[in-house]
């Protein structure tokens, strides 16, 4: 039985997959190839770009594309050397015999790897052994895929690409026909601190041989769909409808969140083993709720680059929906290589797992160290007392916000966190929180979501920061709360209006009750 790959590169006959050459414009691929050019594919971590470079390598490799040597090689093993030139060549090197061996079964590079090794400079190394190797068989021109390239630090990098590029006037004869290089980022945007120079050098001038730069896509919603329908074919359980759309719309497509929603739901989980029974819309929400709180290796290594600078200059903006930015467009590409961040203008969180999980990432702290209960807001009837519930964070920020929000270090979006590290910690106990949030919104909405015996109570918390008086931002907070409650069915909705002056918090809180072409809304000042 196959099942959905979650960990290393795909295999056709273990897991249920998307063809990997179905993924890209082969047709537009192999022209490059043809053509003797050097290009670069790059898409964020576990997208799939190594099974898509290992699918080409078997594909010219079979002689249905022409007569070729492909070999792909991984060379992240060199990044332990960092800007020791000589170790980074030595493992490269080796890496590629390794790898010409199992691949074309030719043991030829081995002993060109070790003569140049004995004899070449390190920063020479690499461009004597695929020259003399490329000239070992003239009869079938070679095509190098070189994955995991940014891996590689400061000289080490700027060796290889340089390296790379002295070659170029020499393929198809004397070096490789065609070589791509594939990593995370586009290595032409990269900004290469070299030790040796004392300067930082663009990438762009070390390889400026590349003829394209393509960007391996997510799922779209058909892909999706194939790839459920394959575990459905091969198990006899089927996704409901609801189920199918909701892997699709919290993930957008990232395939590693889809199969890792799809594994844990049909694999890991108890129930999802019974055949016999169809995949819900909750089994998949429960295994989203498993991977954030589980803080997954993939998760875990996207939230973590959090705490970079440029990082936090786009995504700050976006938590606190502030209207005005800090960020340069290297930091936005940065950000968009990493993958957290969509393409779209103007910039919004990839998916709602990555906006569920950034916010509660950012908050780790804070929500273990609140005392707050779930029981304390639910009624007789087991209903959530939205309104309790906010008098209790209202009178909270007034004691404790001064000390909590010197913790965070997106200090701009630090009452935004605050409540939602509250709600978090309420709400974990039973219901769900719905983020929408991005640049230039001026707001945040929160959608609480509660189960209870007569139903699913749907509340709407709209957060805003006082922008001039509090009539303006009432004008412009009131349709805006009472459009997401119409959007969201909401039965209660509440505008949480947070003052970032110097005023006396006797003058900041407030509740009072307002309404927007006859829906009633609570208003909190804080």
């Amino acid at each position: 039985m196959r099942s959905f790959n979650t960990a290393g590169s795909m295999d056709a006959q273990d897991h249920c997959c998307i063809p990997p050459l179905a993924r890209i414009d082969l047709e537009y691929v192999l022209g490059l190839i043809h053509d003797s050019e050097c290009f670069i594919l790059h898409a964020p971590r576990q997208t799939g770009k190594t099974s898509v470079l290992k699918a080409i390598q078997d594909h010219l490799n079979s002689g249905a594309a022409g007569n070729y040597r492909c070999l792909y090689v991984n060379i992240e093993a060199a990044q332990v050397a960092r800007e020791d030139v000589a170790s980074a060549m030595e493992t490269i090197l080796d890496s590629l015999a390794a790898r010409a061996q199992d691949a074309l079964a030719d043991g030829t590079l081995e002993q060109i790897c070790d003569e140049v090794l004995a004899k070449s400079r390190p920063t020479n190394a690499l461009f004597r052994a695929l020259n003399r190797w490329s000239r070992s068989d003239r009869r079938r021109p070679l095509v190098l895929l070189i994955d995991e390239i940014d891996a590689l630090l400061g000289d080490s990098l700027l060796s290889v690409l340089r390296q790379l590029r002295s070659g170029h006037d020499l393929r198809p004869t004397s070096f490789p026909h065609s070589i791509v290089l594939c990593g995370l980022r586009d290595v032409r945007d990269c900004r290469i601190h070299s030790a040796s120079e004392g300067k930082t050098i663009a990438s762009s001038s070390a390889f400026n041989i590349s003829a394209a730069s393509l960007r391996l896509g997510d799922f779209d919603r058909g892909e999706v769909e194939a790839l459920l329908g394959q575990h459905t074919e091969e198990t006899g359980q089927r996704f409901e409808s609801e189920a199918v759309e909701c892997v699709y719309t919290q993930t957008a497509g990232q395939p590693w969140l889809v199969n890792a929603l799809c594994w844990h739901a049909c694999f890991k989980h108890p129930q999802g083993r019974d055949r016999r029974r169809a995949i819900t819309e909750d089994d998949i929400l429960a295994a989203q709720e498993v991977l954030i709180e589980a803080r997954v290796v993939h998760l875990d290594q996207l939230t973590d680059k959090l705490q970079e600078e440029r990082v936090q200059r786009v995504i700050e903006p976006m938590l606190s929906g502030a209207v005005h930015r800090s960020y340069t467009k290297r930091d936005l590409e940065y950000v968009r290589d990493l993958g957290l961040v969509a393409l779209d203008a103007p910039p919004r969180i990839a998916n709602p797992i990555y906006a569920e999980a950034v916010p509660r990432e950012l908050t780790f702290a804070t929500q273990k160290g609140l005392r707050q209960q779930a029981a304390w807001y639910v009624n007789a009837a087991g209903g959530l007392d939205s309104g309790k519930l906010l008098r209790a964070f209202q009178q909270f920020y007034r004691e404790c916000s001064e000390f909590w929000l010197e913790r965070f270090a997106y200090k701009e979006a630090g009452p935004q966190l605050l409540l939602q590290a509250f709600l978090q910690r309420i709400v974990h106990g039973g219901g769900r929180i719905v983020r929408d949030y991005g640049l230039g919104r001026q707001r945040v909405d929160l959608l609480i979501l509660w189960p209870c015996p007569q139903g699913m109570q749907r509340f709407v918390i709209e957060c805003k920061i006082l922008q001039g008086s509090l009539d303006k931002t009432l004008e412009k907070g009131l349709p805006q709360t009472a459009g997401y409650m119409d959007r969201c069915n909401a039965e209660a909705g509440h505008l949480v209006i947070f003052d970032r002056g110097t005023k006396r918090w006797k003058e900041k809180v407030f509740r009072r009750s307002e309404e927007f072409k006859g829906t009633p809304i609570e208003v909190w000042g804080m």
